[in-house]
């Protein structure tokens, strides 16, 4: 199994992620209405990612979220460029936070480099607000 992890360039959180997500899929109607994203080139590995992958979402600047990728299709821009289209199934998951540096479109994450999900369980403390979760952890204390 293979992930994908990318920029939510412009969302700083995921429930603005989550927003945008379904207005566009609304607005446009694509997909059948499941969320997407769409990407200049087509993953290479992309019977790994089906086999249960994810996208894995950095918001703000940190990874916090993830979400199943239901299936990765020929696409086309609404401009006519061909292009790949991400579809996504699911709401977005809450997994354990890391900063990550900007980088530009997509990269592979193995599942072994991938966080594991939050539980979202108050005895250990995964019910932070992300803006408290990001702030401890800049200070070194999470």
């Amino acid at each position: 199994m293979l992930h994908l992890i990318k920029l939510a360039v412009g969302s700083p959180t995921p429930d603005v992620l989550t927003g945008w997500q379904k207005r566009r899929a609304a607005e446009t109607g694509a997909h059948g209405g499941r969320p997407f994203f769409r990407t200049r080139n087509f993953p290479r590995r992309a019977d790994e990612i089906l086999d249960g992958g994810s996208i894995y979402w950095v918001t703000g600047g940190m990874l916090l979220c993830r979400q199943r990728i239901h299936a990765i299709v020929p696409d086309q821009r609404e401009d006519g460029t061909p292009c790949a289209g991400v579809v996504l199934d699911g709401p977005l998951l809450p997994v354990t936070p890391r900063t990550v540096k900007a980088f530009q479109g997509w990269r592979y994450l193995s599942a072994a480099d991938a966080p594991a999900d939050l539980d979202g369980n108050p005895a250990t403390g995964d019910t932070l607000p992300p803006e408290m979760r990001r702030a401890l952890l800049a200070l070194c204390l999470l």
